[in-house]
């Protein structure tokens, strides 16, 4: 029981930072679902089911289009199939033993931001920890959308703009201190950023969709630091 409580307070204090940066960007999502002409309500239990922002922001764009539920569906499956990636990734640090319920909870809780943390901690990843990480990060991203949806168009756009940016501050706050101490992952930052701007900037990687630009480049960056670079993970007997 102490260790289970030790591994979810670690977890809970790594995720007050995501839960924060979630609270900005979130509090964004809700304002713009209130001008998509969803409910309070509807916004809060779309990210309470969700915790996908780009999920979210693109099934704003389906809802505003009047488009079919095929069309949501293909949609939420391109944006969000890099998750199944995490998953699988993830899954390589947990216990062979853990039991199926945890496994399918912590699943809910993939988000890119969590993955990162995740994916450093050291030896094998214990549930608590993942519950801890969902604790804190989970009611930023639920509150701040209420925060939005109730404030409606009372902000200005570009303080609105200003808002988004802080997801990505809070992503380099996440990744930046564990690539100062190993130089193949900050290698693989770097390549990873290099990859994302030519597949900005020519026009035939360009009309690519986000989603699938993010899974191809995890598929052939991910695969290939796996490969010229394996890690040994210590893994309890089962």
């Amino acid at each position: 029981m102490n260790e289970k409580r030790t591994e979810f307070r670690a977890g809970a204090v790594d995720g007050i930072p995501i839960g924060l940066g979630y609270l900005a960007v979130s509090f964004t999502f809700g304002i713009m679902a209130s001008d998509a002409g969803l409910t309070v309500l509807q916004a809060v239990v779309l990210s309470l089911t969700n915790l996908t922002s780009a999920g979210q922001f693109a099934g704003l764009g389906v809802i505003q289009a009047g488009a079919s539920f095929a069309e949501m569906a293909l949609t939420q499956l391109v944006i969000n199939l890099r998750y199944c990636l995490m998953s699988c990734s993830l899954s390589q640090k947990l216990s062979r033993n853990m039991p199926f319920f945890h496994r399918f909870f912590m699943a809910y809780g993939v988000t890119d931001e969590i993955f990162g943390v995740s994916v450093c901690r050291e030896g094998n990843l214990s549930p608590w920890y993942s519950y801890g990480l969902m604790s804190a990060a989970v009611p930023g991203w639920t509150f701040g959308t209420f925060l939005g949806a109730v404030s409606g168009n009372l902000l200005p756009q570009r303080l609105l703009s200003a808002l988004g940016v802080s997801l990505y501050g809070m992503f380099l706050a996440v990744i930046l201190p564990p690539a100062r101490k190993n130089k193949v992952l900050m290698g693989i930052i770097l390549v990873s950023m290099g990859a994302s701007l030519l597949f900005a900037s020519i026009p035939v990687l360009s009309g690519i969709s986000s989603g699938f630009k993010i899974i191809i480049l995890t598929l052939v960056i991910a695969g290939g630091a796996a490969f010229l670079f394996p890690v040994k993970e210590e893994r309890e007997d089962a």
